[in-house]
């Protein structure tokens, strides 16, 4: 087996709401390893969605350990969390969340601006990134000239253009149709086959299918985890 890249030991999150106490995870405790595709499943309540920000580090658990890539990040500034963020996790969202001027091109650089990598490199990594999905010969075309599966396809190359340890996916396919669904599932598929480790949020059973692991959540406590030996390819 691969090393652990995701450590989570009885992890809790409380929310105080109007002066009621509530309960989004109740003690999970889940291990994902390297190069491993998972979906996390539930219905609505579950504590799927906080469980997705506490994976990407957009939120901190009121109890128990998160530990990334061998760094506990559950006790880290907000500022030293962004770092992480920035480093470790690349982040595919059912909005497509890109700039509406600029080109699949400069789309996919953003990130690389931020993290301050020189304009040539920036260049190289874009194209690198937009050809693994697909993408080479749409880069200088803006996201109102790119179908919805292109702009998520978009999206992907820009979360994968950091290397990340982790692709993390929250309902990824939601905007699009059933066909066009499955043609960014193949993506994920194929990023998992060179050996990116995907782990995908998702209410629904037949995108979950794909991946190779499934994990159920309700009530805030791990309900299932199994292997998906018929994941789809």
């Amino acid at each position: 087996m691969n090393r652990a890249i995701i450590e989570i030991r009885d992890l809790t999150r409380h929310y105080d709401m109007g002066g009621e106490t509530i309960h989004a995870l109740r003690g999970v405790t889940l291990s994902i390893h390297a190069n491993e595709y998972v979906a996390i499943m539930g219905p609505s309540g579950s504590g799927k969605s906080t469980m997705m920000n506490m994976l990407g580090c957009l939120d901190t658990p009121s109890g128990g350990e998160y530990w990334l890539n061998g760094q506990e990040v559950s006790r880290l500034t907000d500022d030293a969390l962004a770092r992480v963020r920035n480093k470790e996790i690349g982040f595919v969202f059912q909005t497509f969340n890109l700039l509406a001027r600029a080109s699949a091109l400069h789309n996919v650089e953003l990130p690389l601006v931020y993290s301050g990598v020189p304009a040539r490199d920036r260049r190289s990594r874009a194209i690198a990134a937009l050809t693994r999905v697909g993408l080479a010969n749409r880069m200088d075309h803006r996201p109102n000239e790119l179908s919805g599966g292109q702009r998520q396809r978009v999206a992907i190359a820009r979360a994968l253009v950091n290397e990340p340890s982790i692709l993390l996916a929250d309902e990824p396919t939601g905007n699009l149709d059933s066909t066009t669904s499955e043609e960014i599932m193949r993506v994920f598929s194929e990023l998992h086959g060179q050996g990116q480790t995907v782990v995908m949020v998702t209410h629904e059973p037949d995108i979950a299918a794909h991946a190779e692991r499934v994990v159920v959540l309700r009530d805030g406590r791990v309900e299932s985890d199994r292997l998906n030996r018929g994941a789809a390819a």
